[in-house]
């Protein structure tokens, strides 16, 4: 059984698709194992896009989280990182296949709705980032 992190990121809250996005998940046997709405400031943005402190749109990406609430999720499954990623679509939603979550309601690369982690390393750090083991329900 594999974890994974996934937020709905602020367009995704605004345009009213969280549930939309979980039945997504949840319709393709993915279970959602922790659950909540939060506002990241900046700092938090930062420190969780870390990673990327040295890309060009590294500013650009936490102004864009930290313009609202976000919803974080643990979910969990067999292979759920790679069903997640597939799921979610590419990056871009003009490059995302038909069905997608991107393809299906983001605008733009960055406004795209929703973050996946990219593999069990980084699964490993952000799901403790937002988590504690407590508030983690497995099912």
């Amino acid at each position: 059984m594999q974890r994974t992190l996934s937020i709905i990121k602020p367009d995704g809250v605004r345009k009213q698709v969280t549930g939309k996005v979980l039945a997504m998940f949840e319709e393709k046997g993915i279970r959602t194992v922790a659950l909540k709405m939060l506002h990241l400031t900046k700092e938090r943005a930062m420190g969780f896009y870390k990673v990327h402190k040295d890309r060009p749109f590294f500013d650009s990406l936490t102004t864009f989280m930290s313009s609202g609430p976000v919803v974080v999720m643990v979910l969990e499954g067999d292979d759920v990182i790679n069903r997640v990623r597939t799921i979610m679509g590419a990056t871009d939603p003009k490059k995302a296949d038909r069905g997608t979550i991107r393809n299906t309601f983001a605008s733009d690369i960055e406004k795209n709705i929703v973050h996946g982690s990219d593999g069990p390393e980084s699964a490993a750090t952000e799901i403790p980032y937002f988590f504690s083991e407590m508030e983690i329900h497995a099912q």
